[in-house]
């Protein structure tokens, strides 16, 4: 099953509705996903800053010790920001030397992501009861991304929740399975990929982290995913500027895509779509298998 939601605005008016308009999506798909969710928000970034975000149980983490022992191994000063049981670490430092740290420094929290836009947020149960605990109606920004869970092959965890992010600013959910990321996840890590979990998607988010760390795209890293993912899989993609969305060959997972002059949304299904302001005169249609759908902003 699983949920997935999309929603990237191109009316720089509709952005402080991002956050509720994008809870009204993810609420259609709880049934989808019943037993865990997680969204990413993307924001205007501030200059020469990187936010990386991390949950752990409560009381795991001294967030306050984290940071300033973050600060001393990046010589850069490490703020801190603690939303439930998660926290925002801004710095000027190296956002990518600092995801590795906390990796391997700070194995009670799963680190989320990194980068100047992008924000993810995870829980385990109702995906509304998930979405009113982080406040994801207050959320103001450019394009979000969410997904419900329904675990099927694995435990009912935060750490496996979607959306997965090994990149700066890119983030990935998925609805289907992989058969080859075992291989893939081995070819990756030697290519310097960090991974935190056993969850096939993560390796797609990473693959594609990898080929856009290599010079590609965002349309040309999924175009050459086509070749080398194997398995039937919906993507919903995020990147600080962009939006995309790919379905595998055989395209046996649902799903359906509405664009206006004022924005683009991808949902599982057309409920999600339907609080969308305007959704009665949008371009409605189901994504074609094999094909890349991309926005983005110049």
């Amino acid at each position: 099953m699983c949920g997935i939601v999309g929603l990237f605005l191109k009316l720089p008016g509709l952005e402080p509705e991002l956050g509720r308009l994008t809870s009204l999506m993810l609420h259609e798909m709880c049934d989808r996903g019943p037993d865990s969710a997680g969204f990413a928000v993307y924001s205007a970034p501030q200059e020469g800053v990187t936010k990386i975000c991390a949950v752990a149980a409560p009381g795991r983490v001294d967030w306050e010790a984290t940071a300033r022992d973050l600060g001393k191994v990046l010589r850069a000063d490490v703020e801190h920001q603690e939303i439930e049981d998660h926290a925002i670490l801004k710095t000027a430092g190296d956002g990518e030397a600092a995801r590795g740290w906390l990796i391997d420094n700070v194995p009670a929290a799963t680190i989320l992501s990194q980068g100047g836009s992008i924000e993810i947020f995870k829980g385990v149960g109702d995906p509304d009861a998930i979405a009113r605990r982080l406040d994801l109606a207050g959320f103001s920004g450019t394009h979000a991304i969410g997904h419900t869970r329904m675990a099927t092959e694995s435990a009912v965890t935060i750490a496996g929740s979607h959306p997965f992010s090994t990149g700066s600013d890119t983030c990935l959910v998925h609805n289907g399975s992989l058969s080859n990321h075992n291989r893939l996840r081995e070819l990756l890590k030697k290519r310097g990929e960090r991974f935190q979990t056993e969850n096939d998607t993560e390796v797609a988010a990473a693959y594609l982290a990898w080929r856009m760390k290599e010079g590609d795209t965002l349309k040309g890293a999924l175009e050459k995913a086509l070749d080398d993912l194997d398995g039937f899989y919906t993507f919903v993609v995020g990147t600080r500027d962009g939006f995309a969305v790919l379905r595998d060959p055989v395209a046996c997972k649902p799903a359906v895509m509405a664009e206006t002059d004022d924005w683009v949304a991808f949902g599982s299904e057309y409920r999600a779509l339907s609080a969308l302001p305007d959704v009665d005169k949008a371009r409605i249609w189901e994504p074609a298998p094999a094909t890349v759908y991309a926005w983005g902003r110049a």
